[in-house]
């Protein structure tokens, strides 16, 4: 095999190095059109996980890293002159020229010719001479935008600037610290990578090499019009290292710092809907880029090229073997990627965190990519998580999400939340709620959670989803919700039960989700109607009618009438749903609605009539009893709701008297790319909360209850709304309650279920091991 490597980076390399070593009699050749001696950036970390692949996978390259890796525990954060130091997290780095140094002398050794100073050819020219091609050339990969039909990349550039600097001392921790200067906020991100050598004297280093007091990678980061505002758009590299030394000069000993061709980069995400093209692959950032501050750029390049290498020893030809190594690296990247647009949003809306208290503004930080959680963190330092929850007032021996939270009148006595799930259960066909309902919600009422909401319940027939959704639009709905209602507060006092209210607009008279979601009846359909006449599924749902003027008012005197029954039947919260592409969403999206009348055009006309329904119920609803609004904070679709059009959005329905908003997101066009994952809409909830200060209700696959812990105690959410789980375990909340031990007044069993408070025992799992081993 013949095998063409464009790229001499640490991906590039250790692939060529892996192939050949597995193979001695393939022929590779490695193109890097930089010296051997260049690099840009400093510092390079890799995890414990990445270096034991690299150990199992070439024992003498790990032999060599370990001789240079700088190794420490410690982070602290420094805010508002204050420094917070948490432990236990595990760092390893070297000096990218190191890295580089060691996989250039094993390639050598190997075999593997090594063509410095040198473009490459095009890609499409090696395909055609080499057997594989490896496609390792960064971020500006010339062979992605060369296949771009194939590989169907999408880059997105974000809002901070940050330049790549160093220092010439070795920082004792990994350093975060926030400078609230003139023109904004702005972060130093800095890690030692090199340490001392015992009798060094001070020289001068070279570009891009470590000092004698060993070196720290320095990165500094702003938000776009604060880079502008600090004239940084006008310095060249001499003069950003001064004005950032100056910014710093405490956390940096007032010593310089010094660049390496160093540059204000704006991020730039980077995604492919193919990893491969023929017998060409990318690896590395020209596949997929993760933000710096997770430090993952060079660990998943390094991991990639050993998938790949163990995928073309195990499949039986390269055709495969690029379909196994994408197959198997995809989730990971994607999970990595998640994770790193978690941290990289936190950081460009760090303003917003900044009147946090200290404690909880350091657990924040570390939490902000959501792989540091509540426990993890506790298993860490404990000592730290304990300074942060004693700042909180939180009681000893009491998870963070069985704290009470109190919403108007209404004091729930814990932040989790049964999230709105239909059900389509109406067994009449008529929108009457029957046994399932009494049994659904009021096993997951007993289950412990402090609010339990119903599926969105209609105003209206024609508002229904489908002939199974349930309704508060006649009579006997509301003698059966209130036989829900008394049965919630009898058997399960102290849960608080709320009611969603909606219409469905453009998206009903549809066939029950299992019979096919989202497809219209095949007979008995009804009208629908929608802010305009914009089918959900052109030519598979009919086109709505758009509605005028008297038949707003229409619909919201149904909203009114349910609100009025649904209080008279007892429920204790209302929430008004304006998510998910239903009628009310439907005029808050861009996307749905293109009215040319006060209800359509900017934000303002499009928040209306959504506006003139929270303000007809609101005034009907009793003043005592909470009332909420759920909102889909983006369309996850070009051209839909932006994140400062939710923001507006929260702050117009709290100024009209909402007292929590509950932030989903999507389900509006069904052409939308949503970045599913585990708590992938929490940040949402996070900036609207952070933003104007309102309380939140997050949702959106929080799976754990140390994703709860994590949300409440760094602030983030209020209360956390979870679905799927409950489906799985009604007693969901009691078993967390369980798991960790904690027996308090946010999570009472009832009486008759007092006995299962304990887990159950298992099979025996300690028996004697054997005490003498016969060789």
């Amino acid at each position: 095999m013949r095998v063409a490597v464009i790229g001499g980076g640490p991906g590039g390399l250790y692939a060529a190095a892996l192939l050949k070593r597995l193979d001695p009699a393939r022929e590779i050749t490695v193109w890097e059109r930089n010296a051997p001696q260049d690099t840009f950036g400093f510092g390079v970390v890799l995890s414990d996980e990445t270096l034991g692949g690299i150990e199992h996978a070439d024992p003498e390259v790990y032999r060599a890293l370990q001789a240079e890796f700088v190794r420490w525990d410690d982070i602290d954060i420094v805010h508002r002159g204050r420094t917070l130091t948490s432990g236990g997290h595990g760092f390893a780095a070297l000096g990218r020229r190191r890295l580089l140094a060691v996989l250039h002398r094993r390639c050598r050794d190997l075999g593997i010719e090594l063509r410095f100073c040198t473009e490459a050819p095009p890609a499409a020219e090696l395909a055609r001479s080499y057997d594989l091609v490896i496609a390792a050339d960064g971020v500006h990969s010339t062979t992605r935008t060369a296949y771009a039909d194939a590989f169907r990349p999408r880059l997105t550039t974000h809002r901070c600037r940050y330049i790549w600097l160093a220092a010439d001392f070795a920082f004792d921790a990994f350093r975060f610290e926030i400078a609230e200067t003139e023109h904004g906020v702005v972060q130093l991100h800095a890690y030692p990578f090199a340490r001392p050598e015992p009798g060094d004297r001070p020289a001068a280093p070279a570009a891009g090499s470590e000092g004698p007091a060993g070196a720290s990678t320095v990165i500094v980061e702003m938000r776009e019009e604060v880079w502008r505002a600090a004239g940084l758009d006008r310095c060249d590299e001499r003069e950003s290292a001064e004005w950032c030394a100056k910014v710093f000069t405490d956390a940096l000993r007032g010593r310089s710092l010094r660049g390496n061709n160093s540059s204000w980069i704006a991020f730039r995400t980077v995604v492919n809907d193919r990893w491969s093209h023929g017998n060409t692959v990318l690896l590395g950032d020209a596949a997929h880029t993760a933000h710096f501050s997770i430090g993952s750029g060079t660990k998943l390049a390094v991991e990639d090229a050993l998938a790949l290498a163990a995928c073309l020893q195990e499949q039986p030809d390269t055709a495969r073997a690029l379909a196994a190594y994408e197959e198997e690296r995809r989730p990971v990247v994607a999970s990595t990627q998640r994770a790193a647009r978690a941290s990289l949003a936190w950081f460009e809306e760090l303003a917003t965190y900044l009147d946090q208290p200290p404690h909880q503004f350091a657990f924040n930080l570390l939490t902000r990519s959501r792989r540091v959680t509540h426990d993890n963190l506790r298993l860490r330092d404990p000592g730290f998580v304990t300074a942060v929850e004693d700042e909180a007032g939180t009681p000893p021996g009491t998870p963070p999400m069985f704290l009470p939270f109190r919403l108007g009148e209404l004091t729930l006595r814990n932040r989790v939340v049964v999230s709105p799930m239909d059900m389509y259960s109406a067994a009449d066909g008529n929108g009457t709620p029957g046994d399932f309902h009494l049994v659904h919600l009021g096993a997951r009422a007993m289950g412990g959670a402090g609010l339990v909401m119903t599926e969105m319940v209609c105003v209206s027939p024609e508002g229904r989803i489908t002939p199974g959704c349930t309704g508060l639009y006649a009579p006997e709905h509301e003698t059966a919700w209130r036989r829900v209602t008394d049965f919630v507060h009898t058997s399960a006092p102290g849960t608080a039960i709320g009611v969603q209210l909606g219409h469905s607009g453009r998206k009903g008279s549809t066939r029950l989700m299992w019979d096919g979601i989202d497809q219209p009846l095949p007979h008995g359909n009804w009208p629908l109607v929608a802010p305009s006449a914009l089918p959900y599924r052109p030519g598979v749902n009919q086109t709505p009618h758009a509605l005028a003027g008297p038949e707003l008012a229409l619909i919201r005197d149904q909203f009114v009438r349910a609100a009025v029954s649904a209080a008279r039947a007892g429920f204790d919260l209302l929430e008004l749903h304006c998510a998910h592409g239903y009628l009310l969403s439907g005029f808050l999206s861009p996307l749905t609605n293109h009215r040319t009348d006060s209800y359509g055009g900017d934000l303002t006309g499009r928040l209306r009539f959504p506006l003139e329904v929270f303000d007809a119920v609101r005034a009907v609803w009793p003043a005592g009893r909470p009332m909420t609004v759920r909102i889909s904070a983006t369309d996850w679709a070009d051209g839909g709701t932006t994140a400062a059009d939710a923001v507006a959005m929260a702050r117009a329905f709290t100024e009209h008297g909402a007292d929590a908003i509950d932030v989903s997101t999507g389900q509006v066009v069904p052409d939308e790319r949503p970045d599913f994952g585990r708590s992938y809409q929490t940040p949402f909830a996070d900036r609207i909360r952070n933003t104007l200060g309102v309380p939140v209700i997050a949702v959106g696959a929080i799976s754990s209850w140390d994703d709860v812990n994590s949300l409440v105690l760094a602030g983030r959410a209020d209360l956390c709304a979870l679905a799927r789980p409950h489906l799985y375990d009604p007693h969901w909340t009691l078993h967390a309650a369980a798991e960790q031990g904690y027996t308090g007044p946010g999570a009472p069993w009832p009486l008759p279920y007092q006995a299962g408070s304990r887990t159950p025992p298992t099979g025996r799992t300690d028996a004697p091991k054997p005490r003498l081993t016969l060789r």
